[in-house]
């Protein structure tokens, strides 16, 4: 094994079955972090049933390495079960390795590992000395976000943080080769964890956050005292006589920017349009109402996005269609607006009703997978059926009968329906339409089991 790697600890810690409820927390029992050497241990978490094991784009990451090096898609599906079923145990997080102990069907425990190498005492210098230069990355992680350029920053000083292919090393007491199911359920577990702290993948890389933190400190300090003199010789050359455009691009004659207002904690009200002044022929009053007090909602939603963490890397989206944006105005507006709305989208009162639902469980994207459909064709279609034989043993698979990009349970009122990013959105039929029943999930059997109550 190489030196970058920890050597196999002592013992680890177990967890319970995970039945108690609420939302994931991470809850350590200790979370210290001294001299590259800390541990964090989470306690278990409750069982995963009807949700994906990862939403952040990192955590997505790490999963992709995990189902990248796994050779065997069947214990991918075994780590699957039982990470949903709450048998993986406390998490203990150190450089270089995970550790937890893992519970199979039969309620034998099994102490598994997962290896992931530390960066080197170089690495870690670039990386520190990025993070310096770009303060905005160390404010994103204290907020327990990873914005891409943080990534994309750190791989350009040559610094890999996130796994690749073959990066997530197995160790098992039931001896399997490969990613068994242990393994990979503690891999499954652990995106739930990085989730929430990005923090966690850096303890493996080799740092604590407390560790981490004060060395960023103290390189701060030395960076700015580098800087001073500098500052000093260019204010006394301007003193004696710059051109006036040059000190302006050189940034040594304006003053520091105000910081940013906080976000009012609701959105403001429209101007009132109860006046003594008679509306002009043809002005629907409680309609420009309604439209007034929404463009104030949206203005509020819009200006949540842009103040948030790493709002500057998503990419734009397109403007809406006059018919999307009749449907995102419906989902707020009363009975005799929605009736306008759904005249002016050429849609009935029933076909509005339908892209409401659609609209509140994913936007437009949802929308376009109620009112467009499409049939998968070579790679798309051999994806869909490998996610399909892949999400089930083959003694539990519901039989699916498959119509463009609908796929529908038989023998019961569900069905799946699969939008071009290779996600799966579930349905159930209702008065004999099919009408939209949840959010999307990049797993079919957790989009199938909010319409069937099971996976």
């Amino acid at each position: 094994m190489s030196d970058a790697y920890d050597e196999a600890s002592s013992g680890a810690h177990a967890g319970g079955m995970g039945d108690n409820d609420g939302s994931d927390h991470l809850t350590t029992y200790d979370g210290g972090s001294a001299a590259g050497d800390g541990e964090r241990t989470f306690a278990a978490l409750p069982p995963a049933h009807g949700r994906g094991f990862a939403r952040t784009w990192w955590g997505l990451a790490w999963l992709q390495a995990l189902e990248d090096t796994a050779l065997d898609t069947a214990q991918l599906k075994t780590g699957r079960r039982l990470a949903r079923a709450g048998a993986v145990g406390a998490v203990s997080v150190r450089p270089g390795r995970i550790t937890a102990v893992v519970q199979d069907k039969d309620g034998t425990p099994r102490r598994s590992d997962v290896l992931l190498q530390r960066l080197s005492p170089q690495e870690w210098d670039r990386f520190l000395d990025m993070a310096v230069e770009r303060a905005g990355h160390i404010a994103a992680l204290l907020d327990r976000d990873m914005p891409p350029h943080l990534v994309e920053d750190a791989a350009a000083a040559g610094v890999d943080l996130l796994p690749g292919i073959g990066d997530l090393e197995p160790e098992c007491d039931c001896e399997a080769w490969d990613h068994c199911g242990h393994t990979a359920a503690l891999c499954y577990q652990v995106a739930r964890l990085l989730d929430q702290d990005p923090f966690v993948l850096l303890l493996m890389r080799g740092r604590g956050e407390r560790e981490l933190l004060d060395e960023l400190q103290v390189r701060s300090v030395a960076h700015m005292d580098l800087e001073e003199p500098s500052r000093a010789e260019s204010a006394e050359t301007v003193q004696e006589g710059v051109d006036a455009a040059q000190a302006y691009a050189d940034g040594l004659i304006l003053p520091p920017l105000p910081a940013l207002p906080p976000l009012p904690a609701e959105p403001g009200l429209p101007p009132s349009l109860d006046t003594e002044t008679e509306p002009a022929p043809g002005v629907d009053v409680p309609a420009l109402a309604f439209l007034a007090a929404r463009a104030a909602a949206e203005a509020h939603r819009l200006l949540a996005e842009a103040l948030s963490s790493g709002h500057e890397t998503l990419a734009v989206e397109a403007e809406l269609t006059l018919a999307e944006d009749a449907v995102r105005l419906a989902t707020a507006a009363p009975a005799a607006i929605g009736a306008r709305l759904a005249d002016g989208s050429g849609r009935d009162s029933d076909g509005l009703a339908r892209a409401v639902r659609a609209w509140e469980h994913g936007g437009r994207a949802a929308l376009a997978v109620l009112e467009e459909e499409w049939a998968p064709e070579g790679e798309a279609l051999a994806r869909a059926r490998a996610a399909l034989d892949a999400a089930w043993d083959e003694d539990e698979r519901p039989t699916l009968r498959a119509a463009h990009n609908h796929w529908t349970a038989v023998g019961a009122d569900a069905q799946l329906r699969q939008g071009h990013d290779g996600r799966w959105w579930p349905y159930r039929k209702e008065r004999g339409r099919w009408m939209p029943a949840g959010p999307a999930a990049h797993d079919p059997a957790t989009a199938l089991a909010v319409v069937t109550g099971g996976e």
